[in-house]
């Protein structure tokens, strides 16, 4: 089946409530492509391998978490921004990308998935922060910091920065997906035992010691692999269309 790209367009900006976001960059239609699509590729970064990968399963459409024209970023469409959107014009496909939007979603969002991923229970939102964007929940069984990194690696199949705050043991834990280490400071307010992203400043380190927190660096990419992928199967369910999900590793 197919769906027209306005169709598709509306019902992922209602579905991820895109206009109540204020972001970095621009939500839903980033490129314009073909008027209909029947073929919808996803993956986590518009990357020139992603849209190679498109191209190849002939994608009407890709669908990703991090797009282009990002605030402070230079206007010109020259170099690696020129051949990227060169390719994605020359083929006809049209690029949408969510950012806020997508970690923040409470079904398909990056938080929500990350926490069926690593088996963390009574997944919530922490009131007050905007977006809604930290998460709190705990663990089945309190583990000690080494014990819950040795846990994250078998998930994401990737060993994660670990920054040990003490000796206290992991039960109930805060985090946000992606560059969002400074959310380790509310973190350690509302009393979590530990706080996971994925990146880490030279001043996480000292964050983490000084407030007795446990810190957890599992990787930008790896921890927002897992939403584009579930809102590419809602899409296919809901619109019947065909769906390729399409992971480019990225050791960050």
């Amino acid at each position: 089946m197919t769906i027209t790209r306005k169709a598709l367009e509306q019902y992922i900006n209602t579905y991820l409530r895109a206009h109540e976001f204020k972001d970095y960059t621009s939500n839903g239609l980033q490129v314009e492509g073909k008027d209909n699509i029947k073929t919808l590729v996803t993956g986590v970064t518009a990357s020139q391998a992603l849209i190679e990968q498109a191209i190849e399963h002939q994608a009407d459409a890709l669908l990703v978490h991090h797009g282009y024209f990002w605030k402070n970023e230079t206007q010109e469409i020259i170099g690696m921004k020129q051949k990227r959107i060169k390719a994605l014009l020359l083929h006809d496909i049209n690029l949408l990308a969510y950012h806020l939007p997508l970690d923040a979603h409470d079904v398909v969002g990056n938080n929500r998935q990350l926490a069926q991923k690593l088996e963390i229970h009574e997944a919530q939102v922490v009131p007050g922060v905007a977006h809604q964007l930290l998460w709190r929940g705990q663990l089945k069984t309190p583990l000690t910091a080494q014990e819950f990194a040795l846990h994250i690696e078998r998930c994401l199949q990737r060993p994660p920065l670990c920054i040990e705050a003490g000796q206290h043991l992991i039960q109930e834990i805060a985090w946000c997906t992606g560059g969002a280490q400074d959310y380790i400071d509310t973190a350690a307010q509302i009393g979590v035992d530990a706080f996971l992203s994925g990146e880490a400043s030279e001043r996480t380190f000292h964050s983490a010691i000084e407030q007795n927190i446990h810190y957890f660096g599992a990787g930008h990419h790896a921890t927002e692999r897992y939403g584009v992928e579930a809102l590419g199967a809602h899409l296919q369910e809901q619109f019947d269309i065909k769906w390729h999900h399409i992971d480019i590793d990225n050791p960050v």
